[in-house]
């Protein structure tokens, strides 16, 4: 029996996958449980449609972070943090604070697409990374001063 996933199952396919299973596994689990749907014709036919326009909305999201990865390139941010005298900061330095620093300069990122390498809760250079896509990475170089 042929079925298209719906979903990943476990030790089956992924989504959208076209596979053959056992009858009585199709039609008494993954059918009922919405895990999958017969691979009939009309069902290939627009599976082949949706996975298009999918790869078509893919290029476009990855376009649009190339272009802003190419953007950001010679961008240095600036985060002000109350510190004490031995430079250690009252508290971190966090994602939102640079996806707030970015948006100041002209850049829309979500914070949870920003992660640092290191604790930030000192004065100094830092690094953020940027995962603007899941193949476009950047790096933003930020420095923390004493408000």
């Amino acid at each position: 029996m042929e079925v298209i996933l719906k979903q990943d199952v476990k030790k089956v396919g992924e989504k959208d996958d076209i596979v053959n299973v056992k009858p009585g596994f199709g039609r008494n689990y993954l059918i009922p449980q919405g895990y999958a749907i017969l691979a009939t014709d009309s069902a290939k036919k627009v599976l082949a449609e949706n996975i298009k326009q999918a790869q078509f909305k893919q290029d476009k999201i990855k376009k649009d972070a190339d272009a802003m990865a190419a953007k950001l390139e010679g961008v240095k941010l600036s985060i002000g943090a109350k510190a004490g005298e031995s430079g250690k900061i009252f508290g971190a330095v966090n994602t939102i604070q640079i996806a707030d620093a970015l948006k100041k300069e002209g850049f829309e990122v979500d914070r949870r697409r920003i992660t640092f390498e290191t604790d930030v809760k000192f004065v100094g250079d830092y690094i953020a990374n940027l995962n603007l896509h899941k193949e476009v990475k950047v790096q933003v170089p930020f420095t923390v001063v004493a408000e």
